[in-house]
């Protein structure tokens, strides 16, 4: 990876803070995220033989499934910014024919161009700090008439397991409730709510055919059976516990606010675990010709 990088900020946040946490909780987070890759993988269209990037791969679920869709005669790389998160990916597809990872920022890192017939990404492009750069880099990467699929949250507001337990951290963290809401279109889990704002960032990095598309539907929170058991995974994973790690949260505090989240995601307990809607954008594109 290269030692400067636009993405310094998030590099260090997915090395040191968050990666190791997806670590722990991967098998758990690996229920809650596979649709969403498997509709990537079918909105690209990815086919025997070809070659795909995975864009943020994580600990490489999406990497895997990419790889049982192109076979021994096709080759699959997986990028991200975080060295735990790749170790555990590395681990994963020790023995998958065609497959690697790299460490390295999807923004700046100089891919052989044209090397790739699709790039996909589950969650993993809203973290840039110069989106256009980024996915004109990605652009530059893809054959002609290339695809590009990936998706990205909607707005908080729309996703409840989530927004839920943010609220309840809020209303016991004087700091975060009195905090400005950051930018819009700032790095971050939501920086693509804005489906419009997507369409001109793909434009004017060089895309064709740009089409957004409501992804939306129940969220199973990690397997989770019960309000109180979903509420103590969406803490650690999610945007709540970024807060409470941040502000060093004692014992205490973190069980206040699990019980708080748990009242608030008590009404999505049904005969198959803890479901909560969800609003994400699947996003597609291709290089020109």
């Amino acid at each position: 990876m290269a030692s400067e990088s636009f993405n310094a900020e998030q590099i260090a946040y997915w090395n040191e803070r968050a990666g190791p946490r997806w670590v722990e909780l991967q098998g758990r987070l690996d229920v809650q995220l596979e649709p969403f890759g498997e509709a990537v993988l079918e909105a690209a269209g990815v086919a025997p033989g070809e070659s795909v990037l995975d864009v943020g791969c994580g600990c490489g679920a999406s990497s895997l499934a990419a790889a049982a869709r192109v076979g021994p005669a096709g080759r699959v790389l997986g990028v991200d910014v975080s060295g735990p998160m790749l170790a555990r990916a590395r681990e994963s597809g020790g023995g998958a024919q065609g497959l690697s990872f790299l460490q390295a920022d999807a923004q700046v890192h100089g891919f052989e161009p044209g090397s790739f017939d699709a790039a996909l990404s589950r969650f993993g492009v809203m973290f840039f700090a110069s989106p256009e750069d980024a996915f004109a880099n990605l652009r530059r990467a893809l054959a002609p008439r290339g695809r590009l699929a990936f998706v990205c949250w909607q707005a908080l507001g729309r996703n409840a397991w989530m927004s839920a337990p943010l609220a309840a951290v809020a209303r016991h963290l004087r700091a975060l409730a009195s905090a400005p809401a950051p930018e819009p279109g700032a790095p971050g889990p939501f920086a693509f709510a804005d489906a419009d704002r997507v369409k001109r960032i793909l434009g004017a990095a060089g895309f064709d055919d740009v089409c957004i598309d409501p992804l939306e539907g129940a969220l199973s929170l990690g397997g989770a059976a019960t309000a109180e058991e979903a509420a103590r995974f969406v803490v650690e994973v999610g945007p709540a516990g970024t807060a409470l790690r941040e502000a060093g949260a004692d014992a205490a505090l973190r069980a206040r606010v699990v019980a708080e989240a748990a009242r608030a995601l008590e009404p999505f307990v049904g005969k198959h675990g803890v479901r909560v809607p969800y609003a994400a954008w699947l996003a597609t594109a291709c290089a020109p010709r």
